[in-house]
């Protein structure tokens, strides 16, 4: 046998058993994937029904607003650049609460995703910030684990609070800032403030009685 006859049956050989390797890792991954994905799917809607829970009214609702999601498409009410999903809370077949996400896209270090819990008479049951970038220490006190800011919007609706009042104090509005940190603040109340006005348009379509 020649030295290039051999070459190329090595070669060969040798790409061969990439190919069998290849094709057996690729098999074991997808069986690994195939495995795993039911409990990570598991996991992940666990984790989002647990933040849903905290914008919707205490054991105001037995069924399971993530398996009744539906989409909500962009909105200029909602801030939505991307489809997102509004999740019905029900009780008894009756419709109790549905959490609308929502955008805030003037943040002051860019957009700002929030969970917004509106009950069946149209008032805030609970606002959660699910996404923002900003500011450390100044812009982040929106969150519920660094301060009870977000809480101040709950039981208020537009009966209680006129669209023009959806600003924070120092615009004449209703609602209170951080001395210095006004942007953050001021995105989040007019997206809150304007996702009530969602809801007044589309109560029907949000939270349609069971079986319609």
């Amino acid at each position: 046998m020649t030295l290039d006859a051999t070459l190329i049956r090595d070669t060969l050989r040798t790409a061969l058993a990439l190919l069998v390797f290849a094709v057996i890792g690729a098999a074991l991954l997808s069986g690994t994937f195939s495995m795993t994905q039911p409990t990570i799917q598991r996991s992940v809607e666990a984790a989002k029904l647990k933040l849903i829970a905290q914008t919707l009214p205490a054991n105001a609702f037995d069924n399971n607003p993530v398996a009744d999601a539906v989409p909500l498409m962009p909105h200029p009410l909602l801030g939505l650049k991307r489809a997102g999903h509004a999740y019905p809370a029900y009780q008894g077949g009756q419709p109790a609460a549905v959490a609308l996400e929502i955008a805030a896209p003037d943040g002051y270090s860019g957009e700002i995703k929030l969970l917004v819990g509106i009950r069946a008479d149209g008032s805030i049951s609970g606002v959660r910030v699910t996404e923002h970038r900003e500011t450390p220490g100044l812009g982040d006190y929106i969150e519920l684990g660094k301060s009870p800011w977000i809480r101040q919007f709950e039981g208020i609706s537009l009966a209680t609070r006129k669209p023009d009042q959806w600003k924070v104090r120092k615009d004449g509005g209703a609602f209170d800032s951080m001395a210095g940190a006004t942007i953050t603040p001021r995105a989040v109340v007019k997206a809150v403030g304007k996702s009530l006005e969602y809801f007044e348009a589309h109560r029907d379509a949000l939270l349609p009685q069971k079986g319609d």
